[in-house]
């Protein structure tokens, strides 16, 4: 049995740098364990899996260690996939079915719009365990979803963090988000995300991160149209919107390669 294979680069419109994901289209369901055997073999953050539904695609996301509720960049990279290979149309909406409910994507010129769900957050204190792993105080410390979110006082402080990635593995449930007002004019805010629980010790640009950062600083910086940095060794660039309940995160991705899977 053979699967197309694509390996994408999103968030960025260079190859080598934003966040790689792999995309497989996938024609009939497979296990569980394969998927994430599949996922572990890529060895990328995250390996999108694609099945054609009515009305459009269900949509499954693994790391190489487990399966995801959420992924931005390995949504986008499948939105990709869909447009180069002109499964779609360019003036619908995708529509993805996934364990977040229905999220949709849609080409605007060289721009690829996400529509995700907008996360709220709630002010705690700072775990000593997070404080001392990432060796700094935060400006504010929160919990949104799963992730802790920890702001910095400069974009710099975020630049040159130098955390103990074993030490957040061990006391994070999940990630850490690391965020600071910008000092470029380019953008509003920096953010790095860290997830060693789940198998990314560091994921260049991550999506997902932005359904809370885009709203927490919105409030902060009183606009609700974003641009923002994830300050990642690769980087990337995502455009922001508010909207209701939701996030439009818009991203730009390029093919790195394209093959078939070979399956026993």
């Amino acid at each position: 049995m053979t699967i197309s294979l694509f390996h994408i680069d999103a968030f960025t419109a260079k190859p080598f740098t934003g966040n790689p994901a792999a995309v497989c289209l996938l024609s009939e369901p497979l296990p569980d364990r394969l998927l994430q055997a599949i996922a572990a073999e890529m060895n990328l953050s995250e390996t999108a899996f694609m099945l054609p539904e009515r009305g459009g695609f269900g949509l499954r996301w693994f790391t190489p260690k487990t399966e995801m509720d959420l992924c931005g960049h390995a949504t986008l990279a499948s939105a990709h996939v869909l447009i180069v290979t002109k499964t779609v149309s360019l003036t619908e909406p995708m529509r993805f079915f996934t364990r977040s409910g229905e999220l949709q994507a849609l080409p605007k010129g060289e721009w690829i719009t996400l529509r995700f769900p907008r996360r709220k957050w709630q002010e705690m204190a700072a775990p000593a365990d997070i404080v001392a792993a990432l060796g700094t105080s935060p400006v504010f410390f929160g919990m949104s979803h799963d992730n802790y979110l920890f702001e910095l006082s400069s974009a710099a402080q975020v630049r040159e963090l130098r955390p103990d990635l074993r030490r957040i593995g061990a006391n994070a449930p999940h990630g850490v988000m690391v965020t600071a007002v910008s000092d470029d004019p380019e953008f509003d805010f920096v953010s790095r995300f860290f997830a060693p629980a789940i198998g990314i010790d560091e994921d260049p640009v991550t999506g997902s991160a932005h359904c809370t950062l885009a709203p927490y600083w919105a409030e902060k910086l009183g606009k609700t149209d974003l641009t923002a940095y994830q300050a990642s060794a690769r980087g990337g660039v995502l455009k922001l919107e508010l909207q209701d309940d939701f996030v439009l995160i818009s991203g730009q991705a390029v093919t790195i390669f394209s093959g078939t899977l070979q399956l026993p």
